[in-house]
């Protein structure tokens, strides 16, 4: 396991086309397994998720992200890969979520010799009652 720094920027599009941009620098962990890259970080209070740890896993063009903590009552699970559907649910500070994410693409170009690269995820998510859009997540590992 090599620590590594990752630079993280997630925006939310309006139907308008304004942007949502939170960014932050955070310390992380990163491994290879297999056919395998895993990223893992501690969230922040800058995230709203302090206490919550996200984990990566990513395989090609297929993502999946974890995220658990005592922070957070029902450990999340969201799957990425291009043109598919993922169905599951989301904690928020009120209860759990139904979510669906839709992927629309995924640039993996991160080294894994190297360990080093960036992960562009474009996606569309809807949390039932609460929110629609389309959200960029872009991981940079710095």
């Amino acid at each position: 396991m090599k620590d590594i720094m990752l630079k993280i920027v997630g925006k939310q599009l309006t139907a308008e086309n304004e942007e949502e941009r939170l960014e932050f620098v955070t310390e992380g962990k990163y491994y290879v397994n297999g056919d395998s890259v895993y990223l893992m970080y501690d969230e922040s209070e800058f995230s709203g998720m302090e206490g919550c740890t996200t984990s990566l896993e990513i395989t090609g063009d297929n993502i999946k992200m974890k995220r658990y903590g005592d922070s957070i009552g029902l450990d999340t699970e969201i799957e990425f890969e291009k043109g598919k559907r993922y169905r599951g649910y989301y904690d928020t500070p009120f209860g759990s979520v139904a979510m669906e994410v839709l992927t629309n693409d995924i640039v993996n170009k991160i080294e894994k010799a190297e360990g080093r690269g960036s992960l562009n995820i474009d996606y569309h998510i809807s949390l039932r009652g609460l929110s629609e859009g389309r959200s960029v997540l872009d991981i940079e590992i710095i």
